[in-house]
């Protein structure tokens, strides 16, 4: 082998080990970036899991000291609103006019989901 072949592979070899630092380099700068966000994600995590076990706590204790979270709609408020204009909205009489309280009208205004 003459001595120029043997500088031209060790200038290719150089070459190629030049190329495969760069590549090194721009892996380490994902590596780095996905740590970052990675570890920002963790956090974000737990302080997400941390808010749903308060918000889950507070709903338990809602709903021990018999408070509903939920809002009717609005077929919920017309029917409440037939109800005191002194109609019935029981399935049983349906519509017709109430002179006393209905068990069955009170029954469905009171039930929870």
């Amino acid at each position: 082998m003459k001595n120029r072949e043997i500088f031209d592979q060790v200038s290719n070899m150089e070459k190629r080990i030049g190329e495969l630092y760069e590549q090194l380099g721009d892996l380490k700068d994902k590596l780095g970036a996905l740590l970052e966000e990675n570890h920002r994600l963790a956090v974000e995590n737990h302080h997400l899991r941390k808010r749903l076990e308060l918000t889950e706590e507070e709903t338990d204790s809602a709903n021990d000291s018999g408070q509903s979270t939920e809002i009717p709609g609005e077929g919920y408020d017309n029917l409440a609103r037939l109800y005191e204009e002194g109609f019935h909205i029981c399935n049983v009489h349906f519509g017709s006019p109430r002179e006393n309280d209905c068990l069955f009208c009170l029954s469905f205004l009171n039930k929870k989901k």
